[in-house]
């Protein structure tokens, strides 16, 4: 009876916990969370902040809540994170493509903006370390309070853009500049001087694999062999495409230099695939 008694004590007491857990109140968050995303040019940018408010308080002011001269983690809660996929200079410096924490030290004339490979939302662990990039940008005066903290990308170009960021009657704006045109042209030179031996040896497995036209697969595969440098793989397609035409003295010709270049690969599973295919094809002729 008293086991009985302790059991039901015992399930009593997870029942209440889940309800405690299922009645939990959920209220706005005085910071909430902001997420921007937006391609300039040719290069993504994402930013992840959080948005504090006014509230009829001092923000930018020796005694604000942001006090002059110390580092702030530019927002509330979490480190601001801003991510580019490509090289871009900000603020006149360069920064390489990655993610960054953002901090920077507000005063009254301008403000310093320091980057710092990201880590992790603890803002204050990178108080300490070096920024990988460092610059100070000129503070303005915006024309209306701004309530909330706000970070933005505006006048976006082909190749620019202005990252904002504006809070209470304070703004900065600090130029973005991006290469786009050196991406562009290596495309355009990519594109134009035609497939690569990749190509020619991706369409020629594809209609190898797909048992499709062998003689259109075998002139695919040799414009991707027929280089100072061939690849042991691609030389090895060449050489079973041949086998599939039942050209074998060919075949084992490519699986004899599919063999040598494996070899000074040190790939032994190609070495033993060439050998064994020469030895099958031996007696096919």
């Amino acid at each position: 009876m008293k086991k009985l008694v302790l059991n039901l004590v015992a399930l009593a007491l997870v029942l209440m916990g889940a309800l405690e857990v299922n009645a939990q109140i959920q209220t706005p968050r005085p910071s909430p969370t902001a997420k921007i995303s937006t391609t300039v040019g040719l290069t993504d940018i994402d930013i992840e902040y959080s948005r504090p408010s006014v509230k009829e308080r001092t923000i930018f002011a020796a005694d604000g809540l942001v006090p002059y001269g110390e580092k702030w983690r530019t927002g509330a809660n979490s480190a601001t994170k801003v991510s580019f996929s490509d090289d871009v200079k900000l603020g006149g410096q360069e920064v390489k493509k990655g993610a960054y924490a953002v901090l920077t030290i507000p005063t009254e004339k301008e403000w310093k903006v320091m980057l710092y490979p990201y880590e992790s939302g603890n803002w204050s662990s990178y108080a300490d370390k070096e920024p990988a990039v460092a610059f100070s940008t000129p503070t303005m005066k915006s024309g209306n309070m701004i309530e909330s903290f706000t970070i933005d990308l505006h006048n976006l170009r082909d190749a620019s853009a202005s990252l904002v960021m504006a809070w209470d009657k304070t703004l900065v704006s600090i130029p973005l500049e991006l290469n786009v045109d050196d991406k562009v042209m290596a495309g355009i030179k990519k594109t134009l001087a035609g497939p690569t031996g990749d190509d020619y040896y991706a369409a020629a497995s594809y209609y190898h694999d797909s048992g499709k036209d062998l003689e259109q697969a075998l002139t695919w595969i040799q414009k991707a062999t027929q280089v100072d440098e061939p690849k042991f793989w691609q030389v090895r397609r060449e050489a079973l495409i041949l086998a599939d035409l039942k050209k074998y003295e060919a075949a084992t010709k490519s699986a004899k230099k599919s063999m040598e270049l494996a070899e000074k690969a040190k790939n032994d599973d190609y070495v033993r695939m060439n050998k064994k295919s020469i030895e099958e094809w031996a007696k096919m002729k």
